[in-house]
């Protein structure tokens, strides 16, 4: 017979070992997941492409799977939607101009307006500058009431703030228009001749209301202004205008060409093959190298130069340096 001591010990290791059963038990089964894999989110960079671009946007998908602490059951799946920016190449044109140097105008730059065969006028014309002719004769500027200076080697005019030449006048004056008239030649080669254009047959010949940025400018055709021009310096007075214009130029009545951004009249060269002609009012900047003739129409307005290789036509104008 057992004693009831060793009964009790015995019941107690019973209920021990029980308790260790039941609780591995419980252990083991809260453990029980299911096997779960972790979805890697990738990731589109955008590429970089030197010049300019063209941003293009698309979506991309990404599914990431995470797991969950329940007993049995499919994780949940969480969907992400990433934005990525892919980067297209855009062709761009960029215009670089052409940078001139100024137009030397020799001792042609020591007149306003030089001519070969003649320079007359109409009407109330007002010129600060001194004017000249040569080869022809004192006889072939008109409308100016000449007065002769006792040096003989100049005129005077009430219209002519300066000094009116003619290469029939005293010594040294005809020399001095000789070479006043050459180097006028020389500058008009050297402006034709200049290369590297910035742009050609620009607006087909017609330039009115394109704002221009210093270079040079080359037409095979006349060019017209219609009603203006705007020239742009962007800050930079020494900057250069060009113009090789293979026939005729033709500004509208009441047109002006505009300077702004420090552009200066005395660098602004316009060559041109043909007949020159200032429209009515028309308000013009820059010097005027013309193989033909300049006519300068009722109450127009000329900041510049007017040099003609053959005659320059006023009416009541004014005309400035």
């Amino acid at each position: 017979m057992m004693k009831r001591g060793q009964i009790a010990l015995i019941a107690i290791v019973i209920v021990v070992i029980m308790i260790v059963v039941i609780g591995y038990s419980i252990y083991k089964s809260s453990n029980k997941t299911s096997s779960l894999k972790l979805a890697t989110p990738t990731t589109n960079t955008p590429t970089t492409v030197s010049g300019g671009t063209t941003p293009n946007t698309t979506t991309t998908t990404t599914t990431t799977t995470s797991p969950t602490p329940t007993t049995g059951g499919s994780p949940p799946s969480t969907t992400t939607p990433t934005t990525t920016t892919n980067t297209t190449p855009t062709n761009v044109t960029n215009s670089s101009a052409s940078v001139q140097a100024a137009v030397n105008l020799g001792t042609a730059g020591n007149f306003i307006i030089l001519a070969k065969s003649g320079i007359s006028t109409t009407g109330t014309t007002s010129i600060t500058g001194d004017i000249g002719v040569s080869p022809a004769a004192a006889s072939y500027i008109t409308g100016f009431g000449l007065i002769m200076d006792s040096s003989n080697t100049f005129a005077t005019s009430s219209l002519v703030t300066g000094k009116v030449y003619a290469a029939d006048y005293t010594p040294p004056t005809p020399a001095k228009m000789t070479t006043a008239v050459s180097d006028m030649q020389t500058a008009y080669t050297d402006a034709a001749g200049r290369t590297n254009p910035t742009a050609t047959e620009l607006g087909a010949g017609n330039i009115d209301g394109m704002t221009l940025t210093p270079g040079l400018y080359k037409w095979g055709t006349g060019v017209t202004i219609p009603t203006g021009v705007t020239l742009n310096c962007a800050g930079n007075t020494n900057a250069v205008f060009i113009f090789q214009i293979a026939q005729t130029l033709t500004v509208g009545n009441g047109a002006i060409v505009t300077l702004s951004g420090g552009c200066q009249a005395s660098n602004i060269f316009w060559q041109v093959a043909g007949q020159t002609t200032l429209g009515t009012t028309s308000q013009f900047k820059g010097n005027i190298l013309d193989q033909t003739a300049i006519v300068i129409n009722t109450g127009a307005k000329l900041n510049g130069k007017a040099l003609a290789q053959t005659a320059v036509t006023l009416n009541a104008n004014t005309v400035t340096a």
